[in-house]
């Protein structure tokens, strides 16, 4: 087993901006390219849990099963900790991992699950291999990313243009990789992964109230998360900057005819019986 503890910087931190995004997800709009290969029984490992949202959905799916939810982040679990809760599931536990490096067994889980964690990770290969190590033989590695230079949006306002260069700038100079969706399969195969399905998905904001939310956590975020201090302290925007950015989001939330869709990337993969 591998010891690299090679990480990166997370970019968004957990501010209350950055979480009203997290703690919309589901396994519907978030790993429906896994739900099919669910069974009642399994056991499933679900790697940078964050609030918890898709945790609390996949252990529903697996009432006969049990879910093991990580983060490298200590103090995000206690609010994915108390999702399960409300949600009355018993069939969940929560704990603190690296990727890189995860303390389990080998052939351990029915299915390891990764939702926009290998964009920020420092050696998303090695991620991968450690999450195939501990599958299960028969079982699935489920990982899904976000392609920030895929992403598109209209109108074209030029603040948005900026934003994107911007948050590529930051994300790379912090060990991640932004463009993550299309490199998921290529990941795979240089992590030695032969079954693999790659697939693609969107989520669109269009509406009046899906820009005014997106749109607004975005204007949020540019300014008062943990993104926005390194964007400044890494000498990647003045605060100025951040605040035109930020003015260009709640521009673009304001247009009737405002659209914009982010791909993501998705590999489901096998492991060899």
């Amino acid at each position: 087993m591998s010891k690299s503890q090679e990480t990166a910087v997370y970019t968004h931190g957990h501010h209350e901006s950055v979480l009203r995004s997290h703690t919309w997800r589901t396994a519907a709009n978030s790993a429906a390219y896994l739900l099919d290969s669910l069974k009642p029984h399994m056991k499933i490992l679900d790697i940078g849990c964050g609030p918890g949202t898709i945790t609390a959905d996949l252990a529903a799916l697996v009432p006969e099963g049990h879910v093991t939810a990580v983060d490298h982040a200590p103090g995000i679990l206690d609010q994915a900790r108390a999702v399960a809760a409300e949600r009355g599931l018993d069939n969940v536990e929560f704990g603190v991992a690296d990727v890189h490096a995860l303390d389990f067994p080998d052939d351990t889980f029915c299915v390891v699950h990764a939702h926009q964690v290998l964009q920020h990770v420092g050696d998303p290969v090695q991620a991968l291999r450690e999450m195939y190590r501990v599958t299960k033989p028969g079982g699935f590695i489920a990982a899904r990313d976000a392609d920030y230079s895929a992403m598109a949006w209209y109108p074209e306002v030029p603040g948005l243009t900026d934003w994107l260069d911007l948050y590529l700038r930051v994300a790379r100079a912090n060990g991640g990789e932004p463009a993550a969706g299309r490199r998921l399969k290529s990941w795979a195969l240089a992590a030695g992964i032969k079954d693999i399905t790659a697939t693609s998905d969107t989520w669109t904001f269009a509406t009046e109230d899906e820009r005014e939310w997106w749109g607004g956590l975005w204007a949020d975020r540019t300014q008062a998360s943990a993104y926005a201090e390194r964007a400044t302290d890494g000498g990647h925007a003045t605060t100025a900057q951040l605040r035109a950015v930020s003015q260009a989001w709640r521009e673009w939330a304001r247009q009737e005819d405002g659209w914009f869709s982010v791909l993501h990337g998705e590999i489901l993969c096998r492991k060899e019986a």
